[in-house]
């Protein structure tokens, strides 16, 4: 009879007996009251994990017309954290502006992260600072390293580069190198003097394609960067959105082949739709057309506002949403994120309005 409790009988002089052993437990359990209470003196206090990395520039060089790289080490030269080809890596400059720089050093050198940065005039600053603000010696804090464009196995690649986009296409050169894979790399750029690390790329002879505009006369379409395919390759291609788009147009007409991408830019607003913001701290209502984002819409009141990949996985631009539907199009958040909050740098309203707490 399971679940009901069947008393002893009685002694032979009728009186009732408890469980024997059971008789102990008051005791047991006084005792581990006492044991907690002393444990709980002892232990010490929970603090947070800091993920951060505090790394001096170590080297800083010229690389091309307006691009420099730095490396970046610990002060004592200890090891840093693995990486793989595509990671990127969060850079605090001295402003506390944040900006995503892809390594493109040797993932076996533990040592040093190497980035490269080009110099972007019309940009929001984070570039400049980078070329004016930092020098050997200067210390950053760095976070990552963090992996949203990686670098999966195969039997060959076509690799397509476009400026600085050379910069996370560079390790996976390598690691395919040395895999003894088949592959290719085309590399466009405005012009030769434009294109970092061509000299580094020198070494692997005919297997890669140096295509500066100024020697064609046009930038490249997408079907003449995919004619150095090898057979069946995965393509990689980092760059403008105007050639990954030319690169993934002609892709689908041609024979099936997976194709990975990473924008240094943000990507165009594709099938937005006009929505309304309302910013609730401070009661202001703001129309986010069709095609802005509504982090471009906020920053023009709120110009202090943190972001930074405005693609949608660096997560700097997360706000919550206090009322509204989202259209959630961010490759970051969890679905238990989603629920309470969006990435303004590419998430929208899926109705008419959304109240963020701002």
């Amino acid at each position: 009879m399971i679940g009901r409790r069947i008393p002893l009988p009685p002694d032979l002089r009728g009186r009732g007996r408890g469980d024997r052993a059971l008789a102990p437990l008051p005791l047991v359990v006084r005792v581990y009251e006492q044991l907690s209470r002393i444990s709980g003196r002892r232990r010490p206090p929970i603090t947070a994990v800091d993920r951060d990395l505090r790394l001096l520039v170590t080297h800083v060089a010229a690389e091309a017309e307006d691009v420099v790289s730095l490396r970046l080490a610990r002060p004592d030269a200890s090891a840093l954290p693995l990486w793989r080809p595509g990671a990127h890596i969060d850079v605090a400059l001295p402003s506390g502006r944040v900006r995503q720089y892809s390594l493109c050093g040797d993932t076996g050198e533990r040592g040093v992260y190497r980035i490269a940065v080009r110099r972007i005039e019309g940009g929001d600053g984070g570039s400049r600072e980078v070329h004016e603000a930092l020098r050997p010696g200067d210390a950053v804090t760095v976070r990552g390293p963090r992996n949203a464009f990686p670098f999966v196995p195969a039997r060959s690649y076509l690799f397509v580069a476009g400026g600085i986009g050379i910069t996370p296409i560079l390790p996976m050169v390598r690691a395919a190198q040395a895999a003894g894979a088949d592959w290719r790399l085309v590399y466009t750029g405005r012009s030769p003097g434009s294109m970092p690390f061509s000299a580094e790329l020198a070494e692997f002879g005919d297997r890669v394609w140096l295509r500066p505009d100024t020697e064609y006369g046009v930038p490249a379409s997408g079907a003449e960067l995919l004619e150095h395919a090898p057979s069946d390759a995965a393509v990689y291609c980092c760059g403008p959105p105007a050639m990954i788009a030319g690169v993934r147009m002609d892709l689908a007409r041609g024979a099936a082949r997976p194709v990975h991408f990473e924008r240094f830019s943000a990507a165009p607003v594709v099938g937005g739709k006009p929505f309304r913001l309302r910013l609730a701290r401070s009661g202001r209502e703001l129309a986010v057309p069709a095609e802005r984002t509504a982090l471009e819409v906020v920053r023009e009141v709120l110009p202090g506002i943190a972001y930074s990949c405005r693609q949608g996985f660096c997560r700097t631009c997360v706000v919550r949403v206090l009322d509204g539907e989202v259209e959630h199009r961010d490759r970051a958040l969890t679905d238990t994120e989603r629920a309470d909050s969006m990435l303004i740098c590419v998430s929208r309203a899926s109705g008419g309005s959304l109240t963020l707490d701002l």
